[in-house]
């Protein structure tokens, strides 16, 4: 197969059934240029799980098979780490669990880790903020930076309830507690449906689309280092989570075509967080999911208008 020559990476967020390697194949199946997996079962904290050498090479083996390079290559945070949580227990332990998913990132050599920064329920969202950056901070000494070069990334919220990190000064506040010395290990990325859901017009048209990631941009100082490419099931301004296939909810297909058309979606992780049409996959089953394999399509001829 000839090498694409596109500045654009597409990838996907396949089942880990079998584990990672199978995981990297499904990705590989679906033609997939970048990929995003779990390192552990996303509804746990982890603290104790680690990867051992072997696998971690078993894991590089397959990339390079796939054709993916580790680079364009995303680990997503468990879900439960609540790292701005006002209670002291939750959010030491949350701490603790993102420093382990950024030791289990590094390990495997991937370009970045991504989380959720959690919600600051009946708490103070400024001392939130801070908090999220002190867990970032925490990891990052924790965890000795590597020639991977494996970054911690915040990921944009859809804003339901006291979720911080809808915004670019939420992050950028996340961002700045980091000390100096660290902050080129950490940066952030932007979920499509989150913006949407949060009350960014990114939908209405190319140049509305443009004026929403370029006050990221000025805002944090820094260009995202991944997008998550998912339609939305919910109106815009809703503040729901919940990601629909693209062109089958409320954003629709248009969006897609001028993000991949501008230069903002270089050079970096895209990927697709759309439901599956498989609800359930075999540990030896290497193939790809069929949901996943239309909607790459479907962005690749975007890309190619």
């Amino acid at each position: 197969m000839t090498p694409s020559t596109s500045l654009r990476f597409l990838g996907v967020h396949p089942s880990d059934a079998g584990g990672i390697v199978r995981a990297v194949q499904r990705a590989g199946s679906a033609g997939a240029r970048a990929m995003q997996l779990f390192t552990a079962p996303p509804t746990y904290y982890n603290e104790k799980v680690t990867i051992k050498p072997d696998r971690a090479a078993a894991f590089r083996v397959a990339l390079d098979a796939a054709g993916i390079q580790p680079r364009h290559v995303l680990v997503h945070g468990a879900y439960v780490l609540n790292t701005a949580s006002p209670e002291e227990v939750k959010a030491t332990r949350a701490a603790s669990g993102l420093a382990k998913e950024l030791e289990r990132s590094t390990a495997l050599g991937v370009g970045g880790f991504c989380f959720h920064p959690g919600s600051a329920g009946d708490g103070d969202p400024d001392v939130a903020c801070d908090q999220v950056g002190d867990a970032i901070t925490r990891a990052l000494e924790l965890v000795p930076e590597t020639a991977s070069g494996t970054r911690l990334l915040i990921e944009n919220t859809a804003g339901a309830g006291r979720t911080m990190g809808r915004s670019a000064a939420e992050i950028a506040r996340m961002l700045a507690r980091v000390p100096a010395e660290l902050r080129h290990r950490t940066g952030y990325g932007l979920d499509t449906c989150h913006l949407f859901a949060s009350g960014h017009d990114i939908a209405s048209s190319a140049a509305a689309q443009r004026e929403v990631l370029e006050s990221f941009v000025a805002t944090i100082g820094e260009r995202p280092a991944f997008l998550h490419l998912n339609d939305s099931q919910h109106p815009f301004g809703s503040n729901k989570d919940r990601h629909a296939l693209i062109g089958e909810g409320a954003i629709g297909v248009a969006c897609f075509g001028w993000l991949l058309a501008d230069p903002f979606s270089e050079g970096i992780p895209l990927i697709l967080e759309t439901p599956s049409e498989l609800a359930e996959v075999a540990e030896e089953d290497v193939s790809a999911d069929p949901a996943d394999v239309r909607m790459l399509r479907l962005l690749e001829s975007l890309e190619a208008r």
